[in-house]
């Protein structure tokens, strides 16, 4: 129950430090927020943990939690290193996944695709963590997997972002539905190929998160 409430404030403050209400460098006040959000500091300081996790907030030692918007060559950096962690999962996974595994992505996907139908961007993020998961563990390597659900984690706030742009949950859903085609023939360098591209944040994609971000700071 504490976890969940620590996950729904980082969420919380994923989208207030998104929409500008929190801008780069502000210090976030633990008193006004508890009252804000009716809990105590507890959960509270576990949504900054989390939060510190991706990047989004920076906690100095007896100063406190202060936003922190990453800028474009370090995101730039993360989503490279994201995309080739995923695309090793991927030929790996096409060797050594389930039939288990592969029906549990197709369960996954067709609640993706539930989430567009509602254009419920947040529903479709939860299913997309769950897809990307299961590919993570059919690698077959631990400390893959541990690695990429790391990286995952910390980007979170920014792939939630992206599934907002007019078009993109549509255009995941259907990069989603190649990956899952990969993985069932068993293709390595397919389901690479596939998974990179998918995670890639490049040309439009990258312009448009960064001028978010910017709008945010300003």
């Amino acid at each position: 129950m504490e976890q969940r409430r620590a996950d729904n404030i980082a969420e919380q403050l994923e989208e207030l430090i998104f929409n500008g209400t929190f801008p780069d460098g502000e210090r976030l006040d633990e008193v006004r927020l508890a009252e804000q959000f009716g809990v105590s500091r507890t959960p509270l300081r576990e949504a900054f943990q989390r939060l510190a996790l991706s990047g989004l907030v920076e906690l100095i030692p007896r100063r406190g939690a202060f936003v922190r918007q990453p800028g474009p060559v370090e995101l730039m950096e993360m989503f490279e290193v994201m995309a080739e962690l995923e695309a090793v999962c991927g030929r790996l996974a096409a060797l050594r996944i389930s039939e288990a595994a592969l029906e549990e992505l197709r369960e996954a996907n067709s609640n993706c695709q539930a989430a567009v139908d509602a254009r419920d961007s947040d529903a479709y993020y939860a299913e997309n963590e769950r897809f990307h998961r299961i590919i993570y563990q059919q690698s077959g390597n631990g400390f893959l997997t541990q690695e990429a659900t790391k990286l995952h984690k910390r980007l979170k706030p920014f792939r939630r972002q992206q599934l907002r742009f007019r078009g993109r949950m549509a255009q995941s859903m259907a990069e989603h539905e190649h990956i899952v085609r990969a993985l069932e023939m068993g293709t390595s360098d397919l389901a690479a190929n596939t998974l990179r591209e998918h995670v890639a944040v490049q040309g439009e994609k990258f312009h448009q998160l960064m001028a978010t971000l910017k709008n945010a700071a300003e």
